[in-house]
């Protein structure tokens, strides 16, 4: 069971670049879910997924101390979600309730694989845990640092640059 949350339903065994996949999948199941259950549905799934990752992905390492294998991308999951959850939100609470514009949740997208391969400041200092806390904490902190890279995007595309025009 652990193997199944951990490889994000086995999307993690594709190859090349699994933690690619897995922040594709995460993308893909958080749209279906913001457009039919709703943004507070969300927020719970990604509760939900944070947790049962933490408790997955210690299980699966508990034998593989210092591991980070590349098949395991339910922190991929968690920390893509945290990055669509700020455009989302800002939709939200806008009444938006089609399906999400693509710049929102591409923004999100790119930022969250940027910070997840760049690994800057505290995304880095938790992968160098080594440990299991650290396999899901850099992705989450990336995913942090995503969703205010796209909230600051968002906010020149729409805001700076159409005063400009």
């Amino acid at each position: 069971m652990t193997r199944l949350i951990t490889t994000g339903l086995g999307v993690g065994l594709l190859r090349p670049a699994p933690g690619t996949w897995g922040s594709a999948f995460a993308i893909g199941l958080g749209l279906i879910i913001l457009r039919f259950a709703g943004f507070p549905v969300f927020v719970a799934a990604l509760a939900a997924v944070t947790v049962l990752g933490f408790w997955s992905v210690a299980t699966e390492l508990r034998d593989r101390p210092g591991e980070d294998p590349g098949e395991i991308v339910i922190d991929e999951v968690a920390g893509q979600w945290i990055a669509l959850a700020f455009p989302a939100a800002a939709f939200w609470w806008r009444g938006w309730e089609a399906w999400m514009p693509y710049p929102g949740w591409l923004a999100a997208f790119v930022f969250f694989r940027l910070f997840d391969i760049w690994k800057p400041w505290l995304v880095g200092r938790a992968d160098r845990r080594h440990d299991a806390a650290g396999v899901m904490l850099d992705d989450l902190w990336a995913g942090l640092f995503a969703g205010i890279a796209t909230v600051i995007a968002a906010g020149a595309a729409h805001g700076v640059m159409a005063v400009l025009k």
